[in-house]
């Protein structure tokens, strides 16, 4: 198997939407920056997926002169992250659209406090060549795999809909990627929602189709979400700050620069040259402001949840979640999806 399945992971336990909600009060007001000078001694932990923050970051030289340390931890999806980041386990992470939602809906301790555009592109259902499946609306009383709160699970949602759907009409089973791949290659799925670069590797490894991808569908958002914890302590608070300026340079690099920064992501996370450049060329996450209108955006699918019996009803006001403190450092290197 790839080495791509082989991910290590930090936590397993999934969020549920039988949590009992908790109260959230929103954003807290922020404690004062220190000097970056006297972050020395601290280390910011850094949830990553598949290697994509770490290695996009070093690649476009962003951790050059650090003045605090970053220690990154690998995880096979965002809702373990936010499990994570609700434990004191990380201070930050970058998550598909869907996490935040059903950590909303189970009072995780994070805020969302940057937003990225992937498009939506690279994720996708995916089904066997030679299947019978042509729509979506082919898969009712069908068995579709997909990860529990990751963003492919909010597409498949909304797939679904679309098509007069309900998951009442089809067999969701939850797995991780690397469990959903064996599942859906040994046939014991009929189609699988997932993302990139998982999307693209299997397309490359095995003969399927895509009978929809999330562009239209979902809003193809990535966030960065962080800690209520690392929010509210001024040194990590800074350390945040300097640490997604460094990030939306490094996004700005890599669209400047998408053959190197493909060959670099390939070499990192063990794909092949070509699975990295359609992956990146797809689902790179740019940069974009945290405005209502994302804010809404990500209402509107938790409210989709809430509707589908996924999360409990009435949804969570997704608004509380959102933190945007950070908006006037990251406006200026916003870059534009246009």
């Amino acid at each position: 198997m790839s080495r791509l399945f082989a991910v290590i992971a930090v936590l397993s336990v999934l969020l549920t939407a039988c949590v009992s909600r908790q109260d959230n009060s929103g954003a807290a007001k922020p404690p004062e920056t220190v000097p970056l000078s006297d972050l020395a001694g601290l280390t910011l932990q850094v949830g990553d997926q598949k290697g994509g923050t770490e290695s996009l970051l070093r690649a476009a030289g962003a951790l050059d002169g650090l003045p605090y340390k970053i220690a990154f931890s690998t995880f096979t999806s965002g809702p373990p992250q936010v499990e994570a980041a609700t434990a004191g386990k990380i201070d930050f992470a970058v998550t598909g659209n869907t996490p935040p939602i059903f950590g909303a809906a189970s009072g995780a301790k994070v805020k969302v406090v940057a937003a990225y555009d992937g498009g939506g592109n690279g994720d996708q259902v995916l089904v066997h060549q030679d299947s019978s499946i042509k729509s979506i609306a082919d898969l009712r009383g069908k068995r579709i795999v997909v990860g529990k709160g990751s963003s492919a699970h909010g597409h498949i949602l909304g797939q679904l809909k679309n098509a007069g759907l309900t998951p009442d009409d089809v067999t969701l089973i939850f797995l991780q990627p690397a469990d959903a791949l064996s599942a859906f290659s040994q046939n014991q799925a009929d189609a699988w929602a997932i993302w990139d670069p998982y999307t693209a590797q299997t397309a490359a490894q095995l003969p399927v189709r895509s009978i929809g991808q999330a562009r239209d569908v979902t809003n193809g958002y990535w966030f960065g979400i962080a800690s209520d914890q690392a929010l509210a302590d001024p040194k990590r608070n800074t350390a945040l700050a300097d640490f997604l300026v460094r990030f939306e340079k490094a996004a700005r690099w890599a669209k400047d620069h998408p053959q190197q920064w493909a060959a670099s992501y390939a070499k990192a996370v063990g794909l092949s040259p070509e699975v990295a450049e359609v992956s990146q060329s797809r689902s790179l996450r740019l940069p974009t402001e945290l405005d209502d209108e994302v804010v809404a955006s990500e209402q509107k699918l938790a409210d989709l949840f809430a509707e589908s019996g996924q999360i409990a009803s009435p949804a969570p006001d997704f608004s509380k979640w959102v933190d945007r403190r950070y908006n006037d450092t990251l406006r200026p290197l916003l870059i534009s999806t246009s």
